[in-house]
């Protein structure tokens, strides 16, 4: 059997450090690991240091600040601890490193595990798949918010939907966020959302007939321990956020917690505010955007006249003007009359002398002849006058050229829609063939 190789990919090492933490991140967080702590350091900054390992191996913790401050004990060496946080690469010195985001003693991690375990299944029926997540609307009809009434969320959201877009209307359907019944309440308050879909009257006085559309629901509310946030696990609550017709973003808790509904949503956002924010573009940013598309249109229709105008006097151009070939013409036809004079004046000089020669002879054939050159020369003279075309002009007739200032003498010179320039005696006149 022949195999075939073929060179590997060369990395940047930055860029490896990257695609491993994506990796870890889309593999495995958020992760929950149980050992033994070593080397436990809090720095100045208040931020936590130590390794947590077991028999067959360790790792590399970082507890910041923020998470290190919720501790309800200190941490020591040697003490069995479950952590819960998130697998990342620490660039600088290209370690695996996870960021801590609770701390409990060995045996308070039952939760979690239930967490995990249903986070699994669902996974495996493909709830978390990007395939099936919708796009949020840029500029919803309306908004559905469900949280507390109580919550400092909702205000955040309001404030922030108030501040940015003050004319969407924003539905509310209230639920608990919290304790035995929130799960129930929560399912509830999403139910009457898309019941409500294309129900509600308009206040809109402009929209008055038209019903209500809610385009988008905000799922909120603030920060808490896992106990406080479990409400957003509940398998049900999941299933239902999966299934809505109506596209949703879940905003639960801060930018470090993790809610089943999280995983489901269509979009998830950090914090509640971040939610509002997601889904509400400012109207400065809108104006703004307005303003640069009138600015390329502008741009395009004044670059379009131009080039128009160019291409007009291009063409005036080749037409040319048709008094032009008028004087031409008169021109040829002062050559040809002062020809004719010359040629008469040589032949009556040959008649004279001739009739000098036979004027004894022949007088009376000098007169008949002089009366018939004479003649002759009336009916030329006339011919001559009927050949100026300023005559032919006065008479009613018209001289005819198409675009291009050729002349049009014939029928089957014209066709259909086509430009005329018809010459008169007194000026010109453009004609469109119908």
């Amino acid at each position: 059997m022949t195999r075939i190789y073929s060179e590997p990919r060369v990395w940047s090492v930055g860029a490896l450090c990257l695609a491993i933490a994506d990796t870890l991140n889309e593999r495995f967080n958020p992760v929950a690991v149980k050992g033994e702590i070593s080397g436990f350091s809090r720095a100045a900054s208040g931020h936590c240091y130590f390794n947590l390992k077991d028999e067959s191996g360790q790792i590399r913790c970082a507890m910041f600040k923020r998470a290190a401050s919720a501790l309800n004990f200190m941490p020591k060496d040697g003490e069995m601890v479950e952590l819960r946080g998130k697998l990342g690469v620490y660039e600088a010195r290209g370690d695996l490193q996870l960021v801590v985001e609770t701390m409990q003693k060995a045996g308070q991690g039952d939760l979690f595990a239930q967490f995990l375990k249903l986070k699994a299944n669902l996974e495996a029926e493909g709830m978390f798949d990007a395939s099936r997540k919708r796009d949020i609307p840029e500029q919803p009809r309306a908004i559905g918010v469900i949280t507390s009434l109580g919550a400092a969320a909702l205000h955040d959201v309001v404030s922030a939907l108030q501040r940015r877009v003050p004319h969407i209307p924003v539905i509310l359907a209230p639920a608990s966020v919290q304790g035995l019944n929130a799960p129930a309440e929560l399912l509830q308050s999403l139910k009457k959302l898309v019941s409500w879909q294309g129900q509600l009257p308009n206040s809109s006085p402009n929209l008055s007939s038209q019903p209500m559309v809610i385009d988008v629901i905000l799922l909120v509310r603030g920060g808490g321990s896992m106990e406080d946030l479990w409400a957003f696990n509940d398998e049900a609550l999941v299933r239902a956020v999966a299934s809505c017709p109506i596209p949703i973003i879940s905003g639960v808790g801060h930018e470090t917690d993790f809610t089943l509904t999280d995983f489901v949503a269509d979009l998830r956002a950090p914090t509640p505010t971040a939610a509002a924010e997601l889904v509400a573009t400012e109207g400065a940013q809108l104006l703004a955007d307005c303003q640069r598309l009138q600015n390329a249109l502008s741009n395009a229709l004044t670059t379009s006249l131009d080039r128009m105008s160019q291409r007009l006097d291009w063409i005036a151009n080749r037409l040319g003007r048709p008094s032009s070939r008028l004087k031409d013409q008169t021109a040829r036809l002062m050559r040809m009359h002062q020809s004719l004079q010359y040629g008469f004046k040589s032949q009556v000089q040959a008649q004279k002398q001739m009739l000098s020669r036979h004027s004894e002879h022949l007088p009376r054939l000098l007169q008949q002849n002089f009366q018939s050159h004479h003649q002759r020369n009336l009916n030329m003279g006339t011919r001559l006058g009927l050949l100026d075309p300023h005559l032919v002009l006065e008479r009613g007739y018209a001289w005819l050229t198409d675009e291009t200032g050729r002349a049009l003498t014939h029928a089957s010179d014209f066709h259909s829609n086509q430009s005329v320039t018809a010459s008169l005696a007194d000026g010109q006149v453009n004609l469109q063939v119908k």
